[in-house]
């Protein structure tokens, strides 16, 4: 999508972090923006400040994993901007816990939010991208988490299927007109390590951790916050976001640290290939 200007955007989890990065950035390119969150308040004051540099925005209150609410925020960004090009499904939690420690809310609460939170947006918006003939763009943001795992909480498990996910819908959607992205950012200056401020109580308690949680490992927990407070702007993200939409890139990563570890990864699996290369399966 070469020229966003005057293009509708719907992006979740747009009242802080990387979603307000997002919208700013679409903003900034004449875009104009629907800003939905779970949080009022914080929605309401990301809306007004966006508001103030003259920006087309408006603001929808959704909890992701409830398709219900999914689809009455689509029919505001209908009622309101008259169409929608871009999807961004970004909300998303740092949720769950390692195999020692699993527990049924953990894993449920992650899988709501981080991959059917993706799967309801793009059902629901999917179709009024294609109904007006125009094309658009889906992106979904992931992690880098998404391509590695350096553990067994839920919260890698649904990144990989975040990524699963957009590589498979771009095949599909690219005849339709509609490119996909998945963003895998790296660490970025957010509030993930809250996540749990917005917990719905249907989840159960303490699921908000995103690795070990503090109480058992405090030195690495607060390391890692340390890490999170010092990182990528998510502005940076939003312009990053904002040129791959415009290139129809696959992947939009933000940063070199773990490309490594990914490596890594990938270099084992087709040493597995390697592995087999000579033998003849049986039949």
């Amino acid at each position: 999508m070469r020229d966003l200007e005057g293009k509708v955007a719907f992006v979740t989890g747009a009242a802080s972090g990387i979603g307000y990065g997002i919208a700013t950035a679409l903003a900034q390119a004449g875009v104009k923006v629907m800003m939905c969150d779970i949080e009022r308040d914080a929605l309401d004051k990301a809306v007004s400040a966006l508001r103030k540099t003259n920006a087309d925005v408006d603001g929808v209150i959704a909890d992701v994993s409830l398709r219900d609410q999914m689809k009455a925020a689509a029919g505001a960004t209908i009622d309101r901007f008259g169409k929608v090009h871009i999807l961004v499904n970004n909300a998303g939690v740092g949720g769950g816990d390692s195999y020692d420690h699993w527990s049924q809310s953990g894993w449920d609460w992650t899988m709501a939010v981080n991959v059917m939170g993706v799967v309801y947006g793009v059902e629901i918006f999917g179709p009024l991208i294609e109904s007006h003939g125009e094309g658009g763009q889906i992106v979904s943001t992931a992690s880098v988490a998404g391509l590695m795992a350096t553990g067994s909480a839920p919260y890698f498990a649904s990144k990989y299927s975040v990524v699963a996910l957009s590589e498979g819908l771009r095949v599909e959607l690219a005849p339709r007109g509609i490119g996909v992205s998945v963003l895998c950012p790296g660490i970025i200056k957010t509030r993930i390590l809250e996540s749990g401020r917005n917990l719905p109580s249907r989840f159960g308690p303490r699921v908000d951790e995103l690795f070990d949680p503090g109480d058992r490992d405090p030195g690495q927990a607060a390391a890692f916050r340390a890490r999170v407070d010092m990182g990528i702007d998510p502005l940076y993200v939003g312009d990053l976001v904002r040129e791959g939409i415009e290139e129809n890139w696959d992947y939009i990563l933000t940063d070199m640290e773990f490309e490594p570890i990914i490596k890594a990864r990938f270099d084992a699996v087709m040493a597995a290939y390697e592995r087999i290369r000579d033998r003849e399966p049986r039949r």
